[in-house]
């Protein structure tokens, strides 16, 4: 599999995802060191001057921890100079491992490569060549609440379930979902995909 050359600096938690996306990625590929860069100012003001120069990809575990991180480095930097690559939550342990983490999910370094390439594409990083779409109606935050993914009693419940669908991490809040989605798909595809959930929720409840 040929690497993906990136202009962004790849931003992750520790040396084993540093590892894991090394046979993946021709690039920058910058540690976190888990929580230590709440307390590290150096080296954020490092990941500052990368996001001024280059850009930064944020690819961080699925799970609580690595949203934290996440949320702090977009508290800090910038937003405009992020882009933020999800892994989809799977459940599994690595192997390196005893056992599974608090969630029991598995992170950047227990993904399979394809998963990870994945995920980095749809996060619309500059690799290759560029290419220039045509003017289209994107997904807004409307949509979202027009599809009961907010808004109502049960869209936390919604949400979860499309996010799933879609192979998206469950802890991605509504804010966060506006520019994955115009990522992944357009707004034809989101009415189609609410369409088809909606279906399916229908038939379960006739079985019921």
């Amino acid at each position: 599999m040929t690497k993906l050359k990136i202009k962004e600096a790849v931003i992750v938690e520790g040396k084993y995802d540093k590892i894991k996306l090394s046979s993946l990625i021709d690039g920058l590929i910058i540690e976190t060191h888990g929580f230590q860069i709440f307390r590290d100012k150096k080296q954020l003001a490092f990941l500052r001057r990368l996001a001024d120069t280059r850009g930064l990809l944020v690819l961080t575990d699925s799970d609580g921890a690595g949203f934290q991180i996440r949320h702090f480095l977009a508290g800090s930097i910038d937003p405009s100079k992020i882009k933020h690559a999800y892994i989809p939550d799977i459940l599994g342990k690595e192997r390196r491992k005893e056992k599974p983490s608090s969630e029991g999910k598995l992170g950047v370094e227990g993904l399979p490569v394809k998963i990870l390439r994945e995920a980095i594409l749809r996060a619309g990083v500059a690799c290759g060549e560029e290419t220039h779409e045509a003017a289209k109606r994107p997904i807004t935050k409307l949509d979202l609440f027009e599809a009961g993914l907010t808004g109502r009693d049960d869209s936390a419940a919604r949400r979860r379930s499309f996010l799933a669908s879609l192979g998206l991490p469950e802890h991605l809040s509504a804010n966060a979902m506006v520019p994955v989605l115009n990522s992944m798909m357009t707004y034809e595809e989101f009415v189609g995909k609410q369409a088809a959930l909606q279906a399916q929720r229908a038939g379960e409840r006739q079985k019921i």
